[in-house]
């Protein structure tokens, strides 16, 4: 469940390569098959937060702006 938010580095003008630190809380209905192999069936985000973002290119995380 990844997030639909696009930065942008204004130091280097970067757009495309992030380092996201994101916390989650989900609720997920899991179904073990008869094999032991594990399915989950439903997924419901509960919460999720963004720790931190660093761009990849030029490591600043002061000058990266949601777009």
């Amino acid at each position: 469940m990844a997030s639909s938010m696009r930065y942008k580095c204004t130091a280097c003008g970067n757009l495309t390569r992030f380092d996201v630190v994101r916390f989650q809380r989900v609720r997920e209905f899991h179904h073990f098959t008869t094999g032991g192999d594990l399915v989950v069936e439903d997924q419901e985000m509960l919460e999720e937060t963004v720790e931190s973002v660093a761009c990849r290119w030029c490591e600043s995380s002061q000058d990266v702006i949601e777009k």
